[in-house]
């Protein structure tokens, strides 16, 4: 859960998590639905899926038992090096430097290395010298102490904090007075910006039930197997709107507008235009479409956050 989120925002989720499903038993046994439900709202979803798998790797090939070397670790779903690394020095004693984000700023500061941050090149330099600094007998605690110290006092925004930094008198970026000149800026990258609009499809059940349209994304890509509402690429006018809604199968009433709204991943940009529609028919032409009371939308299904201002309508 720490990989690429704060750890404010995991502490719920870890322990929801924990609680539904508390061994790796468990969670090899759990539906993959059950694991994208109690991950919602954290995004990248690969990774609740790689430790699902990971779990049920644990179970057919190592007895049920957590390998405890980095090697083994690595040939797990969704573990790589660093991964590995902490797991392995951590719960094991394995003398293996973690290097993460935080290893690579303390390095880039501590040698004023002319790398970007995710250079190779820092990274291979970096690994090394931890490797050789960390202690046989506390592998664990070391690389521990240098995550809590790039995430708490070598900040990674603002001024870090070096009146309270253990290795400041080693610091040569400290020593030239220039610590947030490193790491060296990565070149800036265009993120691709894909017009979307969005639609919430309400219609009336003969139990008097209002019911909105949602379906399941395809099983691999972006946001793999996340139920959403139904949408089209494009800025559709209220005319393409209903003419979409039409083709679908589905006889579209009121229209309202919705306010636009802006989704920004790591890699690309969603700009959504949002429409609220009565409709009323069956959707034969997409198999995938169902309509769900609000109640089975937000406790059965998992939603992400790229649709959390269409989810509020609700």
């Amino acid at each position: 859960m720490l990989q690429q989120t704060r750890v404010e925002a995991v502490r719920e989720y870890y322990l929801r998590f924990l609680e539904t499903l508390p061994t790796v038993a468990d969670l090899a046994a759990s539906p993959e639905d059950v694991c994208l439900k109690l991950w919602e709202g954290l995004g990248y979803y690969s990774r609740v899926r790689n430790l699902r798998k990971a779990a049920i790797a644990v179970m057919e090939h190592y007895n049920g038992q957590i390998p405890g070397t980095k090697e083994e670790l690595e040939k797990l779903p969704g573990i790589g090096s660093y991964t590995a690394s902490a797991i392995a020095s951590i719960a094991f004693g394995q003398r293996t430097p973690s290097v993460d984000g935080n290893l690579l700023r303390v390095y880039a500061r501590l040698f004023c290395s002319p790398e970007p941050l995710h250079a190779k090149g820092l990274r291979q330099k970096a690994e090394a010298f931890y490797r050789a600094e960390i202690p046989p007998d506390r592998p664990g605690d070391f690389n521990q102490a240098m995550m809590d110290l790039g995430a708490t006092v070598c900040l990674p925004t603002g001024n870090p904090l070096c009146d309270r930094c253990p290795l400041s008198g080693e610091c040569l970026a400290h020593q030239k007075g220039r610590e947030t000149a490193y790491p060296v800026p990565e070149p800036a990258k265009v993120r691709p910006v894909t017009d979307l609009t969005v639609f919430l499809l309400r219609k009336t059940d003969t139990a008097g039930n209002v019911l909105t349209a949602v379906r399941r994304r395809p099983p691999h890509g972006l946001l793999a197997g996340l139920y959403e509402f139904p949408n089209a690429e494009g800025k559709l006018s209220v005319k393409e709107a209903r003419q979409l809604v039409t083709a679908a199968g589905l006889t579209p009433g009121t229209v309202r507008r919705l306010p636009p709204a802006k989704h920004i991943f790591t890699h690309r940009e969603w700009h959504m235009t949002g429409y609220e529609i009565a409709v009323t028919g069956e959707a034969i032409p997409d198999a995938r479409l169902q309509f769900l009371t609000r109640e089975c939308i937000r406790e059965q299904t998992s939603v992400p956050s790229a649709f959390s201002a269409y989810m509020e309508r609700l």
